[in-house]
């Protein structure tokens, strides 16, 4: 295989994941909706602020999108694999 055609592949499976990852975390935040919303209003009209102000919501919402991945990657791989990554 030649090398434009390596990076032509390369770039298609690139933007396959880039669109799976966004269609996941479009996903993820529609399923913490409640939460997305709480931080939200929180950070309504802060700036450094935010950090401190909305932790207790900031921290809701990063439980929900750790569950969901969670039951993603148990649905997907089962139960015996206990991990987590980035959305």
């Amino acid at each position: 295989m030649g090398y434009v055609q390596e990076a032509r592949e390369n770039h298609v499976k690139k933007k396959v994941e880039e669109a799976l990852r966004s269609k996941m975390k479009q996903k993820a935040l529609k399923e913490c909706d409640e939460y997305t919303k709480k931080y939200a209003e929180c950070a309504l009209g802060r700036t450094l602020s935010v950090v401190w102000q909305c932790r207790q919501q900031a921290k809701e919402l990063n439980n929900c999108l750790h569950q969901f991945r969670q039951r993603l990657v148990d649905r997907e791989y089962g139960s015996s694999l206990n991990f987590s990554f980035g959305l």
